[in-house]
Order: C-alpha cells, then structure tokens, then sequence
C-alpha cells in the first residue's frame, strides 16, 4: 500500500491533468476551479483513509477530533470509506450534518443574543434555493472530490495487487473464492477418484 507521501506525490502530479481535461470538456473556468479544488482537497484532506489515524486526519489539526466518531464506525478500507461514490457521499453528509448543526447552533444563539430574527422555515428555503440555483457548481465540485478520493483508492488497491503478483504469480490477482473453490474441486475430484483394489495373484 502507498505511504501517505506517495498519496500526495499522485495527487499533485494528477492535478495539472484533471484541471486540464475539465477545462477542455467545459470550457469554464469556475468549474474547471471547483473540479481542481475538490480534487486536490479530496486527495489531501478529505480522502477514504480519514476512517484510521493517517496524514490525511492530521491535516484536519485541532478540528480532526470530529472524524473520531466517523473511524470508530467504519472498518478500515471497507466499502463505505474506500468504494467509489459511496464513500465520498458517506463523507460529504458527514461533515454536512456536522456543518449543519453548528450552524443552527450559532443561528440560534445570535437570535437569543443579538437582534438577529429568523424562523427555521426561512433558512431551509435558503439552502433549498442555494441548492437549486448552484446546482451545477455542486455537481462539479462533488466530482472533484470524488476523482481525488478515487485516486487514493486506485493507489491502493493497484499497491496490494501488484505485491500479490510479485509473491502469487497471476493467481494473487485472481478472487480468491475462485481459487479457494478450484483447490475444493480439485480436491474433491483426487478423493472420488476410484482406487484399484484388485489384488495381486
């Protein structure tokens, strides 16, 4: 499996070509910012290994305490912190039910404090309409930290199988139930084989 220094090494060397391919399918510069800024967030602070304590969580300095509940939750490497799509979905609703609590938190503070007035039905039509009108720069940004997040994973998974080659051969890249279940078989079959048991004049 790469280092973390390795992880960093890829997403910066990949950076100039994600930013290159988005700009060239999109033609636009804020998006080609916002695909270019999740990647590079996505690979260095917010990728699948913030499920164990690694670079990526102590890049989150004082504030990395907030992902403690999301490590204990996850086995490290499983499907819903390393599998496309889910897991950055998994940590995008994380961190904004997090950001969303805090919010309303302070919200509600400065209505008691200050003369600051507002009803909660004003503020969820504030972020239905942000998520309405600014659809296309979540998309984008979304992709972004998904491609970065991905890039990890690819990293990993592509690390693990060739030390598999190098010590199993071809086999090491292969299922293992497919291997388990051929030794089964090929066993099975040595065993039914009929013995000879006529005996000797």
């Amino acid at each position: 499996m790469p280092s973390g220094r390795t992880h960093d090494r890829i997403t910066l060397y990949a950076l100039p070509f994600v930013a290159g391919v988005t700009f060239w399918q999109t033609r636009s510069s804020n998006a080609t910012l916002l695909v270019a800024g999740g990647f590079l967030f996505g690979g260095l602070m917010f990728g699948p290994d913030l499920d164990i304590y690694s670079v990526q969580y102590q890049r989150w300095g004082f504030l990395r305490w907030i992902w403690l509940p999301y490590q204990k939750s996850l086995r490290h490497r499983s499907f819903l912190s390393h599998g496309p799509i889910i897991g950055t979905t998994l940590r995008v609703l994380y961190l904004g039910c997090l950001l969303g609590v805090l919010a309303i938190f302070v919200l509600a503070i400065a209505q008691k404090v200050g003369n600051f007035s507002f009803t909660w039905q004003d503020l969820g039509k504030t972020v239905g309409r942000s998520l309405l009108n600014y659809n296309t720069e979540y998309v984008a940004l979304f992709l972004g930290l998904e491609l970065g997040a991905m890039s990890h994973s690819l990293s990993d998974w592509g690390g693990s199988a060739y030390k598999r080659f190098k010590k199993q051969g071809i086999r090491g890249l292969l299922p293992s139930g497919k291997i388990k279940k051929r030794q089964v078989t090929s066993r099975t079959k040595r065993q039914s084989k009929p013995r000879n048991t006529k005996s000797r004049p």
